[in-house]
């Protein structure tokens, strides 16, 4: 499987706030603790190591073998989870929402980075283990986020009422959407795989945390692979004391506030606070916790409480209360023996709002990696790139820029008109002179006449484009449909497009080949070609 990069800034879908990152740019520093570089994992080895105490690490494995109770795991996942025990054993952990079988390829991204990144760090610090971790997001309640799937660009969804956490949701309705699904595979070994790979996870389990770790294990085990779901009363009774802090004293709400107020100066907040950032859950029921006239209150219930009593409520059901996405890190942190969170760009632009809401609870701040990101080719659709001249970093234009760029380049003629306009402008430059020296009412006039004629020559040059593309129209048409091809929808194909769609062709080869050529801490967006 032949591999390239382009660096994620050339690419043109990545925010300013993550593109300054990868290149350590120093305004950045306070926002984050230890950049990911394999010498720095050092020293956040021995920060975990000081706060994460046997206790938890007891706990956090006696969970686990309960969530796993039933299922065929590998012996190397198997070893990992008892591994969690020993204090020289650390987690690399990244998160995803419990999307139907599991919603764009950037799913299998997010997790083969956590693979490959503890394989690295298991070769540089041999002493110490690391386990990849995949946190499930069973508290979630955006069903309409996680109801579907791309598949060769139709929308394969599942409709039905959802309320409180999916990780709940039963799971009735998804015979009907296999059936429809089954119809799309078409016959082959590879989709009798997927068939009984969505029947199994979905037809087979009660729910839907239940279905998506089944999925990921299938997916992942030969890799050790450990699946969490946090939703459980023997971890959140850890974190009781974190939940009392936020309701009695607004901990994280103080502390984002005053980090956004500096962050925003340079670069747009991805999430705003509350003042409490927890949920209420029970069963059908995921609804925020506020605090209004001297009482705690559940929106859109009947439900409150006196201080005392939501002190009790905390210390008797500790499971009953649900981090929101400003919390929901530090939950992580507490229980996990963890070392890195690997994440998206939009989950990363929210961590770096919240290092000094851990400061101020003393939990370290783990070091923060960007996914990585893959463009998948196939053999033909790189010849066809080559044949028609089109580079790496044109296939990431958007649209009307990479056609223009494109028709410029194989037109006969020139169609840019920034000579023109250069001069245009220079010729402006004597006639505002002019008026300066003569009658200054004029300047006026002379700017609306400079700007009549660009807007004249960029409107000439439109047309002449439009009609180079219409006498190219053979050319253009193909290249479009390339794009197209790569870019489902105009967007990145990781962010659009299901697994299974390659699957379907390529089989059991994908996720060893993308464990094969990823490089979670290269800092570069990869392109393969299958």
């Amino acid at each position: 499987m032949p591999s390239d990069c382009i660096s994620f800034k050339k690419t043109g879908y990545f925010s300013s706030l993550i593109c300054d990152y990868l290149e350590e740019k120093p305004e950045l520093n306070a926002f984050y603790h230890h950049f990911p570089k394999l010498e720095n994992f050092e020293n956040q080895i021995k920060e975990k190591s000081l706060s994460f105490q046997k206790e938890s690490r007891d706990i956090l494995v006696n969970s686990l073998r309960e969530q796993y109770n039933g299922i065929a795991i590998s012996d190397i996942t198997r070893q990992n989870i008892e591994d969690l025990q020993k204090e020289h054993t650390y987690t690399i952990t990244t998160g995803h929402q419990l999307n139907l079988f599991t919603g764009p390829l950037y799913f299998l991204y997010k997790i083969v980075s956590a693979i490959n990144l503890s394989k690295a760090l298991k070769a540089a610090y041999p002493k110490y283990n690391f386990v990849p971790v995949y946190w499930m997001a069973t508290e979630d309640h955006d069903f309409d986020e996680i109801n579907y799937f791309n598949f060769k660009g139709k929308k394969v969804q599942w409709n039905r009422d959802a309320k409180g956490a999916v990780g709940e949701l039963p799971l009735d309705g998804l015979d009907a959407v296999l059936n429809l699904y089954s119809k799309e595979l078409g016959a082959s070994k590879n989709a009798d795989y997927l068939r009984d790979l969505f029947n199994n996870a979905y037809l087979n389990h009660d729910n839907l945390a239940d279905a998506t770790r089944y999925l990921a294990n299938e997916l992942f085990k030969d890799y050790g692979l450990v699946i969490i779901d946090a939703n459980a009363a023997n971890l959140k009774k850890q974190f009781a004391p974190f939940v009392e802090g936020e309701l009695f004293n607004q901990t994280s709400f103080k502390s984002v506030q005053e980090t956004n107020k500096e962050l925003s100066k340079a670069y747009n907040i991805q999430v705003n606070p509350r003042e409490i950032n927890l949920f209420y859950l029970k069963k059908n029921l995921r609804e925020r916790i506020v605090f209004e006239d001297s009482v705690y209150k559940v929106l859109n219930t009947e439900i409150s409480w006196s201080k005392e009593a939501i002190q009790k409520e905390v210390l008797e059901y500790p499971e009953r209360f649900s981090p929101n996405v400003i919390m929901r890190p530090l939950y992580q942190e507490v229980i996990l023996p963890n070392l890195c969170y690997i994440g998206g760009g939009g989950e990363l632009a929210y961590w770096f709002q919240l290092k000094q809401s851990f400061k101020a609870v003393n939990v370290p701040f783990p070091i923060l990696l960007l996914r990585n990101s893959v463009l998948i080719k196939t053999k033909q659709q790189t010849d066809k790139l080559k044949k028609l001249n089109i580079s790496d970093e044109d296939i990431f234009l958007k649209r009307d820029t990479f056609i223009n760029k494109k028709v410029r380049e194989i037109s006969n003629i020139n169609i840019d008109f920034s000579p023109q306009k250069t001069h245009l402008e220079d010729q402006f430059k004597d006639l505002f002179k002019l008026a300066e020296l003569t009658d200054k009412s004029f300047i006026g006039a002379v700017k609306a006449q400079e700007i009549k004629q660009l807007k004249g020559l960029e409107a000439l040059e439109k047309r002449l484009l439009k009609a180079q593309k219409k006498t190219l129209a053979d050319q253009v048409s193909r290249m479009t449909e390339l794009q197209e091809q790569l870019f489902p929808s105009q967007s990145l194909q990781e962010r659009n497009t299901n697994f299974s769609q390659f699957y379907l062709e390529y089989g059991a080869k994908l996720i060893p080949n993308l464990i094969e050529n990823l490089e979670p801490l290269k800092g570069e967006f990869t392109i393969l070609t299958l």
